[in-house]
């Protein structure tokens, strides 16, 4: 068996300035002029970690919940308004590895209902086996539990699942995983994966077929 594990945000789609939109508004109510560098810094890590590396690290467990519960309110509402659209070489690849019986995985820090709100909006949902968000682990990238958790789900080892992400703590926790990793350049400068191209039309037909192989008993 062999799978691959699909990050969301930056990787199956572009939503980087409704996360930017809505972290920026909501934390302005909090009296917190968000930088745009401190966003990108942050992108891609569970809203715990993110709000406490702009709070401290006893910023209150009911605080992170509201201003993180107001965020994605506000991340959906612009979401549902201005529209969402896979990135290039995404719905190839969905099909394609879904035909050739690869097992997908959504592997997420994102919320639960902002990943269904998305897959439903995409229209992608056929295409994956499992889905894993932020509240089904306790630890977010890096750690790579989220990427372990799917591997379970889906049943096949780690060393048979090939990673895609677009943010680096994304890719260290894959590669903390024991996973091969495909680094997408959509919302950061440079990726250290064992694949980086700036979108997935541009990898070669044979990408994750040689990446498994390099790990393959």
């Amino acid at each position: 068996m062999r799978a691959v594990l699909w990050d969301v945000d930056g990787t199956l789609l572009d939503s980087a300035a409704y996360h930017w939109q809505s972290w920026q508004a909501t934390l302005a109510l909090e009296g917190f002029p968000l930088q745009w560098e401190q966003f990108v810094a942050s992108f891609g890590q569970r809203n715990d970690a993110v709000l406490r590396g702009y709070f401290g690290a006893d910023f209150p467990v009911s605080e992170v919940e509201r201003i993180a519960e107001a965020k994605e309110t506000r991340y959906r509402e612009l979401m549902g308004a201005g529209g969402v659209t896979l990135l290039p070489g995404v719905d190839q690849w969905l099909q394609r590895l879904h035909q050739e019986g690869w097992r997908q995985a959504i592997a997420s820090s994102a919320p639960r209902l902002n990943v269904m709100a998305i897959v439903e909006a995409l229209g992608i949902g056929a295409y994956f086996e499992a889905i894993v968000s932020a509240e089904d682990v306790r630890r977010g990238k890096p750690d790579p539990q989220v990427f372990l958790v799917a591997a379970q789900k889906l049943g096949v080892p780690p060393e048979r699942c090939i990673v895609v992400e677009d943010a680096p703590a994304g890719i260290e926790a894959g590669r903390r995983a024991g996973m091969r990793t495909i680094g997408v350049l959509s919302t950061h400068a440079q990726l250290d994966g064992d694949l980086v191209v700036r979108t997935l039309d541009a990898l070669p037909d044979n990408a994750f077929v040689q990446l498994l192989g390099l790990t393959a008993p």
